[in-house]
């Protein structure tokens, strides 16, 4: 099977959060399993320099960005047997840092586009395209307005993953003339609550909606958990799913993880407690016996933090000791 798997984020080229290392390892284990899998993403002004300089140039072609056509350079790398196609515009991603800028809609807008238009520039049709979380949202919405229809892309399916539902795409309606280019009869596509939503867009047009666990396709029905789109995903039942995420164990393999200070494994755990004293000395705290607990994660309620809080300090009571790694404020989303 031919798959071409978009996101905003991936593994080894750009990383901020999960949806990276699911789109870093996903497509890994695919092409493993014999599918033919690959990858487009933007191409950051953050890929490290040994990453770039492997990147061959391919061709350019321009997009429709609203009224505007913008260059799009492709470029194609390799790794752990995976063919990506990273995406080149330095107005667009020649930025620090991946997110939390005042034009991400017109960014991603533009990725959503050029992830369609680069069927046409490379000799590869895919059968399905996985999209994830607002940024590629769009593409099951071009792709159904636009595309469809169209000598090249006749009998591509779209599947949709929510990888995290606080994080829709939301915006004032009038981008969908100037910056989406999309007619305004498909306006009841976008439009939730008064506004453009995205990855309810998204819900309407793609064949297939998927996310990272059977548990959270059952609480985002709830509107406890769904943050509004509770109402969106009730009609769309029949074709939403989840498939619980899985970990690449090759990059987490503590028996060979060169950045360990000691190896462990099931079978023999010995190497853990240098582990506990290294890192307990890296971060000064003092090295014992009491548990030392991890926790990495940005700190919103999404990702439990506000439950965490209410035993913070019983559990610094109790003797246990706490390495926190996360951001201190809540980063930029839509």
């Amino acid at each position: 099977m031919r798959i071409l798997y978009t996101a905003s984020e991936a593994l080894p080229y750009a990383a901020s959060g999960g949806l990276a290392d699911v789109a870093g390892s996903l497509p890994a284990a695919l092409c493993k399993a014999g599918h033919d899998c690959r990858v487009v993403l933007p191409m950051y002004k953050s890929i490290k320099p040994e990453l770039r300089e492997k990147l061959k140039f391919v061709k350019n072609f321009t997009v429709d960005v609203g009224w505007r056509k913008q260059y799009c350079g492709v470029f194609e790398g390799e790794a752990n047997g995976v063919t990506y196609y990273l995406l080149d515009n330095e107005y667009y991603y020649a930025r620090d840092g991946l997110y939390g800028f005042y034009d991400d809609c017109e960014r991603f807008v533009f990725l959503s586009r050029a992830v369609l238009e680069l069927i046409k520039q490379i000799d590869w049709k895919p059968q399905i395209i996985n999209c994830n979380d607002w940024q590629t949202a769009l593409v099951p919405v071009y792709y159904q307005t636009y595309y469809k229809f169209q000598y090249g892309y006749e009998d591509i399916k779209t599947v949709f993953t929510i990888h995290n539902i606080q994080y829709q795409g939301r915006y004032g309606m009038d981008v969908i003339n100037d910056i989406m280019g999309i007619p305004m009869y498909h306006a009841k596509l976008l439009e939730y609550d008064g506004a453009v939503n995205l990855m309810k867009a998204a819900f309407e047009t793609a064949d297939k909606i998927t996310t990272v666990s059977p548990s959270y396709a059952w609480e985002i029905l709830d509107p406890w958990y769904s943050h509004g789109l509770d109402r969106a995903l009730t009609n769309k039942q029949y074709k939403l799913c989840g498939f619980l995420n899985g970990i690449d164990t090759n990059l987490y393999d503590p028996e060979h993880d060169p950045l360990l200070p000691a190896h462990f494994t099931a079978e023999d755990i010995s190497g853990k407690a240098k582990c506990k004293s290294e890192l307990m000395k890296s971060l000064k705290l003092a090295s014992g016996d009491e548990p030392l607990i991890g926790i990495i994660t940005r700190f919103v309620s999404h990702k439990g933090i506000d439950l965490i809080k209410y035993v913070f300090e019983e559990m610094l009571s109790l003797g246990c000791k706490f390495a926190v790694l996360g951001a201190a404020f809540p980063r930029k989303h839509t």
